[in-house]
C-alpha cells in the first residue's frame, strides 16, 4: 500500500542483490505498521512505536485493517463469481495469506494475478505471491503507483495479464496515500483506460467521516511520521467510480460490502466509526 521511492521492476535485482539497504529502519512505513496491526512480524520497531501511536487515539484501528483486508477477500470471491479471472492489484503490502491469488483461485484456478508495490519488504517477501495453482499464474512488479505507465508497460503484466480480456483493478487501502486528489483521478483513470468493457474497479479507503476526532488524530500521526494520509468523505470517494456501474450495495463502510459472504471476517454488527473505512466495486462498461 505504499506510495513513493524507486521504481523497480522485479526482475532488476539480481539473485545475489540484497534487498536490506534499501529498506529503511529509521522511519516508519504505512505498509510495515499495517503488518502491525494485522499481527504480522515484518515490522520494525520505528514501525510498532508508530503504529502504537495509533492505536492510542484510534484504539479499533485492527479492526479497522482487518475489515478492509476482508472486503478484499469478498470483492475477489464475488468478481471471480461473476466470471472474472485477471486481477492488477496495486499497492499488495506485505504477503498476508490468504493472498488475492489465494482467494480467486479457490473460485477459478485458472485465474491470474499480477501484485505491484514499491515497498522493499514487500520485494523480499515476493515469493509468498508466486504460489499460484497450477492452472493460473501470478507476478509481482515493483513498481510505483504514481507511474502508472511503468507498470503497465512491465514486462510481468504482458506475459501474465490479457488485456483483451476483462480485468479487475483493485486498489485496497492505497489512494489515501496520494495526497492530491487530481493525482488520485489521473492514477485510477490511466489504469483503467487500456482495460476492456466488463473489468471492474475494486477501491477502498480511509475517512474521518465516520469518526471525525479520532480519525483526524490517525491523520496527524501518520503525517508527521513522514506518511501523508489524506482521509476523504464519501462525495469525494464516490468520484472514483465516476463513469462505471457501482454493484450492489453502492459505496458503504468496508465491512458492509456483501457482509453474508462468509469469511470469518468482521461482525457486519461492529460500528461504523471502528471500521472507518468506505469501500466499492463497479464495473467499466
Amino acid at each position: 500500500m505504499a506510495v513513493g521511492g524507486m521504481w523497480q521492476s522485479a526482475g532488476e535485482l539480481g539473485p545475489d542483490e540484497p534487498i536490506s539497504p534499501l529498506i529503511r529502519q529509521d522511519i516508519p512505513h504505512s505498509a510495515r505498521m499495517y503488518d502491525y496491526f494485522l499481527g504480522g512480524k515484518d515490522n520494525y520497531a520505528v514501525d510498532r512505536e508508530a503504529a502504537e501511536r495509533v492505536l492510542t487515539v484510534f484504539p479499533t484501528m485492527r479492526t479497522a485493517v482487518w475489515a478492509n483486508r476482508t472486503f478484499m477477500h469478498r470483492a475477489t470471491r464475488v468478481l471471480a463469481r461473476r466470471g472474472l479471472r485477471q486481477w492488477l492489484d496495486i499497492g499488495t503490502g506485505i504477503p498476508t495469506s490468504p493472498n488475492l491469488h489465494e482467494v480467486a483461485q479457490s473460485v477459478e484456478p485458472a485465474a491470474r494475478v499480477v501484485y505491484a508495490d514499491n515497498d522493499p519488504v514487500v520485494l523480499a517477501h515476493s515469493r509468498a505471491l508466486m504460489t499460484s495453482a497450477p492452472e493460473g499464474r501470478t507476478a509481482y512488479v515493483h513498481g510505483d503507483v504514481r507511474d502508472p505507465e511503468a507498470i503497465l508497460a512491465t514486462p510481468q503484466v504482458a506475459a501474465t495479464l490479457d488485456l483483451g480480456q476483462p480485468v479487475v483493478l483493485s486498489m485496497v487501502a492505497l489512494l489515501h496515500f496520494v495526497p492530491h486528489l487530481d493525482e488520485a483521478h489521473r492514477i485510477v483513470r490511466r489504469l483503467l483506460e487500456p482495460l476492456p468493457s466488463g473489468s471492474a474497479l475494486a477501491l477502498s479507503h480511509a475517512t474521518a467521516e465516520l469518526d471525525p476526532a479520532g480519525a483526524t488524530k490517525v491523520e496527524e500521526i501518520y503525517n508527521q511520521a513522514g506518511t501523508t494520509l489524506r482521509l476523504r468523505p464519501k462525495a469525494e470517494f464516490a468520484t472514483f467510480f465516476d463513469g462505471l456501474d457501482l454493484l450492489e450495495p453502492g459505496i458503504v463502510p468496508a465491512h458492509r460490502w456483501h457482509p453474508k459472504d462468509g469469511d470469518g471476517g468482521i461482525d457486519a454488527e461492529v460500528a461504523d466509526a471502528q471500521v472507518s473505512f468506505y469501500a466499492g466495486v463497479a464495473i467499466k462498461p
